[in-house]
């Protein structure tokens, strides 16, 4: 290998051992229940390994739940994935979103519509975040059954950025008929 190259090659591998030890460990929600879900959240996983500026790390079980809101549209299938990411919160929010645009999600005035993908990003390592395009934790990371619960299966010990216990949140939090799916 020419010294030049060698030199160059140096220079990246000390930069990425650098950027390694500032990565942020970040989880994301994943939700379809149009146009083959279970497909949808696979091919939303592939996508999420390629962002740049970040590793992927592992992702749950599908779950089976109720919708939230209109009750006249099928059920949806959820899970939490988790990545390293050196990227800034408001620039993983860009990525995710063109993954969702990627899969066919339309933007509508409707809240808790169906929808072919959504993508929420609901912790960032331990920031408290409330901008005007992106409040983490997620406002409702708490209080859904199909976000919580996917995320103590990868994350069982995980606290939120206030200190408290994911894993208290059960105590109180109903299952509504979510179902873990078969792989």
């Amino acid at each position: 290998m020419p010294r030049k190259v060698a030199a160059v090659l140096a220079v990246v591998v000390a930069q990425n051992r650098q950027l390694s030890d500032k990565m942020e460990t970040v989880y994301l929600g994943l939700g379809a229940n149009l146009n083959a879900p279970r497909e949808q959240l696979n091919n939303a996983v592939l996508a999420l390994q390629t962002l740049p500026c970040c590793e992927f790390v592992g992702v749950s079980h599908h779950y089976a739940s109720k919708p939230m809101g209109p009750q006249d549209q099928p059920d949806y299938v959820n899970a939490v994935a988790a990545l390293k990411t050196t990227l800034l919160p408001e620039q993983l929010l860009d990525l995710t979103q063109r993954i969702e645009l990627d899969h066919g999600r339309v933007r509508k005035e409707e809240r808790w519509g169906a929808r072919t993908l959504d993508i929420d990003i609901l912790l960032f390592g331990e920031q408290i975040i409330n901008t005007e395009r992106l409040t983490v934790p997620h406002y409702g990371l708490t209080e859904r059954e199909f976000v919580v619960y996917p995320l103590l299966e990868i994350a069982p010990n995980i606290k939120l950025p206030t200190g408290t216990k994911l894993q208290t949140i059960t105590a109180t939090l109903a299952l509504n008929e979510l179902q873990q799916l078969p792989l």
